[in-house]
């Protein structure tokens, strides 16, 4: 990937420390970050806005140049932390690679072609099993995501990492045969024997109440007599 097809993040330096300054740069709207790796092997406290950052983030580009403290370096995601109940990203950790050496990561899979799918048609769940996996290559070959069709699953059938075509310059470091990535479930059946019955029990309790026939209607005659009286009187 060329450097003018890579997102840019620039940033500023950090020199603030603690969670009471850490806490003040959020209300700033600015998101505490630190950048790992580099020649030196030092690592570098930055801040950034929030809003640049959701964008380069939603960009979904692997590979981001972070422009701070006077260069720019090639990065990965090495870790985010999210506001429990917003979903922001309140702090990011980065991670300064070398363009010609592999690295180890994670991507995301999506299932594609879900309707398209005979088991979905049938009446079947497509459950997506794993959701993230391990990868290893050069930072440039990092797809922004794995694809993986689905639009010919059967119904009951389990699709396997095995049958996943892997991206070019991409090596899945999880083990083929025994990760399973979706499966077509088959629903199951909600039966409601027992409230049908009470339906019908309650049903012929109305129906004996409005037309009492026989002893027992009269006894209910009877019964409902002395009652009477009593109104009236």
């Amino acid at each position: 990937m060329a450097t003018s097809q890579r997102p840019t993040l620039t940033a500023d330096e950090r020199s603030e420390r603690g969670s009471r300054a850490v806490r003040r740069l959020r209300r700033e709207g600015l998101v505490p970050g630190v950048v790992y790796g580099g020649g030196d092997g030092d690592s570098t406290s930055f801040k950034v806005d929030s809003r640049t950052l959701r964008q380069v983030l939603v960009d979904g580009s692997a590979l981001i140049d972070l422009q701070v403290a006077g260069r720019t370096r090639p990065v990965i995601v090495k870790d985010q932390q999210l506001h429990p109940v917003r979903g922001e990203v309140v702090h990011i950790d980065l991670l300064e690679v070398r363009l010609d050496e592999k690295i180890q990561t994670t991507v995301a899979v999506h299932v594609e072609g879900v309707e398209e799918s005979p088991g979905v048609k049938e009446g079947g769940v497509l459950e997506q099993v794993t959701h993230q996996l391990n990868i290893e290559a050069l930072p440039t070959a990092i797809p922004e995501y794995v694809p993986v069709d689905v639009s010919g699953m059967e119904i009951a059938a389990t699709m396997n990492l095995s049958e996943v075509p892997v991206p070019e310059g991409v090596t899945f470091l999880d083990d083929p045969e025994e990760t399973v990535i979706a499966t077509v479930v088959v629903p199951t059946e909600v039966e409601e024997p027992e409230i049908e019955e009470e339906t019908e029990l309650v049903g012929e309790g109305v129906e004996g109440e409005e037309a009492p026939e026989g002893e027992e209607g009269a006894e209910a005659a009877e019964g409902e007599a002395p009652a009477e009286e009593g109104e009236e009187s």
